[in-house]
């Protein structure tokens, strides 16, 4: 579930394979109204699928020429992306 306060996108549960395409749409929608940061601090659980959503963001962002960061990222999905070798291509505050 994605929840927006001002520029702020809040996310919480799962970023699964189950909830991806739910979070691709309401994110990008986020994207769309002026959002610029992402907090993933209520995240429970993720996979890799959470990191492509992730991604697909920052692609969106990108086409509005939005700098999107993201914050109070779980560890478990930081250990994913250095598994995956992109923890440096998301960008944090």
């Amino acid at each position: 579930m994605i929840q927006v306060d001002g520029a702020i996108a809040r996310v919480s549960g799962e970023m699964t394979i189950s909830a991806a395409s739910q979070l691709l749409v309401s994110g990008t929608e986020a994207i769309d109204a002026a959002v610029t940061s992402f907090d993933l601090s209520g995240v429970t659980d993720v996979d890799s699928a959470g990191l492509a959503v992730m991604f697909a963001w920052l692609r969106t962002a990108k086409t509005h020429n939005i700098e999107l960061t993201f914050s109070g990222m779980p560890k478990s999905l930081g250990s994913l992306a250095i598994v995956y070798d992109v923890a440096d291509l998301l960008p944090q505050r």
